[in-house]
């Protein structure tokens, strides 16, 4: 007799059953997405083209407007060579606090890596959506043997923490880019206004809505669904309360944020 495991014996894909996955819903949804966009580095697990076993390489993260992981490579990495192969890769991100490493969230991405041309509008989106999460990255953004790579995003798996496994659908974690299409031509202004002229209500943002620690905040970039702030190596996340796809409404979402958190201080 032939134990039930899980195991898809069509395949051989190890798939967990469905009676331990939960409904997926929108808090679930929001956690998925915040662990991706938050996220300042990942573990990128791609097949070794020369014995096709499993690679696994530490890499440094971004997000386009649309959600889709961003990673910044060399041609003499490994992981580049694998995914220049064979473009399908999973990323892990979700980084353990205190106590059990497994009682923390964390998500696994299964998706496409697609090389950015750097002639491409494509690639100045990203270098400039990098750089503002990962400003040292300066000193050889532009060398000759470095690329972008958009993580075009299949489905993924979250794990919530102990009893809270779900799988999400790529429209789950990814927007459509109709919906972002509007932000990607003032996105770039909207975040140097910020930083320039409004340094007291990103440090609201961060501080108070988000509950994060005083440091040197900065905005570091825009999407339909929030905003990411950095402050060195600290990394946090403000979500609008409902999808911005025009531009014209950016500063009523920022002002009512502004004064939220003036009113949660008092």
């Amino acid at each position: 007799m032939v134990e039930q495991t899980g195991v898809t014996e069509q395949t051989g894909a190890e798939r967990p059953k469905k009676d331990v996955l939960r409904e997926t819903d929108d808090d679930a949804r929001r956690m998925g997405r915040g662990l991706v966009r938050s996220a300042r580095f990942g573990a990128l697990a791609a097949l070794e083209p020369q014995t096709g076993h499993p690679l696994a390489s530490r890499v440094a993260l971004a997000t386009d407007l649309d959600g889709a992981p961003v990673i910044l490579t060399s041609t003499l990495s490994g992981h580049t060579s694998a995914i220049l192969a064979d473009n399908r890769c999973s990323l892990l991100c979700g980084e353990p606090g205190k106590g059990d490493p497994l009682a923390h969230p964390r998500i696994t991405v299964f998706a496409h890596a697609s090389r950015i041309d750097r002639t491409a509008d494509t690639h100045q989106r990203l270098r400039r959506r990098y750089l503002a999460r990962h400003p040292k990255a300066e000193l050889y953004v532009d060398f000759g043997d470095f690329a972008f790579f958009r993580l075009e995003i299949q489905r993924a798996s979250l794990n919530g923490g102990f009893g809270k496994a779900f799988e999400l659908e790529s429209a789950d974690l990814q927007l459509g880019w109709s919906d972002c299409a509007a932000l990607a031509d003032w996105e770039a202004g909207a975040v140097s206004h910020m930083n320039e002229d409004h340094q007291d209500a990103i440090k609201l943002y961060a501080e108070v809505l988000a509950g994060a620690p005083e440091a040197g905040w900065k905005l570091a970039t825009l999407d339909p669904d929030g905003m990411d702030l950095i402050a060195g190596d600290l990394t946090t996340r403000i979500w609008f309360e409902d999808r911005l796809t025009e531009p014209a409404k950016l500063r009523e979402a920022l002002v009512g944020l502004a004064k939220r958190a003036r009113a949660a201080r008092v």
